[in-house]
């Protein structure tokens, strides 16, 4: 039956569709496989300086907005089942938020991820209502309260930029800042960093540009994610990814 032009719902069942058949035929596996069950991890290109195949798989929690523009599955490059995700508005960490606690301890404590990676970004809408002085209205303006808080802390910084592009990334890197630091308080987060090393990254999503930004927060700060200096390549059909230096660098055959 044809589709309704103005049925866009009807349009996302259709293109799912045609998105689950195309990576059927990809690989007929990868379904039955996501089915059995979640290891998120992030696969590194295989690195002939390590003897260990887990040195090669980084199992990660992204916590982030749920900004439509900032899918972490697509902006990471990754599948399905690579990573375990929670959303909200304005990826605020608040200590008292029992949804976003639930998710972490069981990233952490049961998954056993090895990354807890918090990402803000660009031309965020929380961050917008958070520097402005009016109501948004009903639940919204309790939910985006730590954010305005963190606007308080820091007032003078804020009030001193001009440009308001650049006070709503400041204060979408502050709100980072922030939820590390509430991340780093966390007693299953703080077990897992003494325990088996867990690392937890702060960073930010440039929309305008489509990279992400490490902030350097966190337990390792800056660059906490690289391979230490070597360089590896992906090689694909059409294309190849370079990894040298903590970065990756796609190129077109």
């Amino acid at each position: 039956m044809p589709l309704h032009p103005d049925d866009h719902f009807l349009y996302a069942l259709s293109s799912n569709n045609a998105w689950a058949g195309y990576k059927s035929h990809q690989n007929p596996h990868f379904f039955p496989k996501l089915a059995d069950g979640q290891t998120p991890q992030i696969r590194k290109p295989f690195s002939p300086f390590s003897n260990s195949p887990q040195a090669n798989r980084l199992p990660p929690v992204w916590l982030g907005c749920s900004d439509s523009r900032c899918p972490e599955t697509t902006i990471l490059g990754l599948q399905p089942g690579d990573v375990f995700v929670h959303r909200n508005i304005a990826n605020i960490i608040a200590p008292t938020d029992i949804n976003t606690s639930a998710v972490i301890e069981y990233a952490v404590a049961h998954l056993k991820v090895k990354h807890v990676v918090l990402c803000g970004h660009t031309s965020c809408g929380g961050a917008a209502a958070a520097l402005g002085d009016s109501r948004v209205g009903g639940v919204l303006d309790t939910w985006l309260a730590p954010l305005r808080a963190v606007r308080y802390a820091n007032k003078e910084v804020l009030d001193a930029m001009k440009d308001e592009r650049a006070r709503a990334t400041k204060i979408a890197e502050l709100n980072v800042e922030a939820g590390v630091n509430v991340l780093m308080a966390n007693v299953t987060v703080r077990e897992a960093i003494e325990e088996r090393g867990l690392q937890v990254h702060g960073c930010l999503f440039e929309i305008g540009c489509g990279r992400i930004r490490d902030l350097g927060l966190g337990t390792k700060g800056r660059g906490g994610l690289g391979l230490d200096g070597q360089e590896d390549v992906v090689r694909g059909r059409h294309a190849q990814i370079v990894f040298r230096g903590g970065r990756g660098e796609m190129s077109v055959k």
